[in-house]
């Protein structure tokens, strides 16, 4: 049998696998092709088996290519609120060189993940998600540093998630914020001189929580950024 490089789901949907289910067979296919099945759980190695039981052998003349990074479902995520919020701020006409503090986040935790490179499969998402405490964080760094200067204006996080989903996104997303934060529609914007240090406050703290957290970085070798990475 020829070896897959990359997932099936395509084939899946067409036996009619639901969305989530379909998410959830990508995840763990491709924590498998990191780090084997041994360190699945049993009822996931035993989702995989299923699924692979209904597909038809791979013709050994024709192989995929592994899906890119920018394919990943949470890279997707990051890169259409990040889309959300550009769309916002063209339309709010904001002087020259003024960006909100959120994409400052997004584009950053993009910057982060294409530099290292992480699977980004069900353990990388799961760590992840403890980035959203060190964004708010950041909202209250910012507030503090540029609380004389800084622009607060209204954005519905929760409609964006809305919009996504009633266009065919991935049914598994969740808002940028939850918990106490849910409901906060506060979107801050700092004026053109502060943006670059802010900037490199968000990049450090990204910087050194994907390469400490995620699971799929643990034997990286690769090295930190030099510190003029962001100029």
């Amino acid at each position: 049998m020829a070896k897959e490089l990359t997932h099936r789901a395509d084939e899946l949907k067409q036996l009619g696998w639901n969305q989530e289910d379909l998410y959830k067979y990508i995840e763990l296919w491709d924590y498998r092709q990191r780090w084997g099945s041994i360190n699945l759980e049993r009822e996931d190695r035993l989702f995989l088996r299923k699924a692979e039981s209904l597909l038809p052998e791979i013709s050994k003349s024709k192989v995929s290519v592994k899906k890119p990074l920018k394919e990943k479902s949470y890279y997707c995520w990051i890169q259409f609120f990040l889309n959300e919020m550009n769309d916002f701020e063209l339309n709010e006409n904001l002087d020259d060189g003024m960006r909100g503090i959120w994409p400052i986040f997004l584009e950053e935790e993009l910057r982060v993940i294409d530099y290292f490179e992480p699977v980004l499969g069900l353990p990388d998402t799961i760590k992840a998600k403890l980035i959203g405490p060190i964004r708010e964080n950041l909202v209250k760094t910012a507030l503090e540093i540029y609380k004389d200067s800084v622009i607060t204006k209204q954005f519905d996080f929760q409609r964006a998630l809305a919009n996504a989903k009633s266009s065919g996104k991935n049914s598994s997303w969740r808002s940028l914020r939850d918990g106490d934060f849910e409901s906060n529609q506060d979107y801050q914007i700092i004026y053109k001189d502060n943006v670059l240090e802010f900037r490199k406050k968000v990049n450090e703290k990204l910087l050194s929580f994907i390469k400490e957290n995620l699971p799929s970085l643990a034997e990286s070798d690769k090295s930190l950024p030099p510190n003029d990475w962001i100029n």
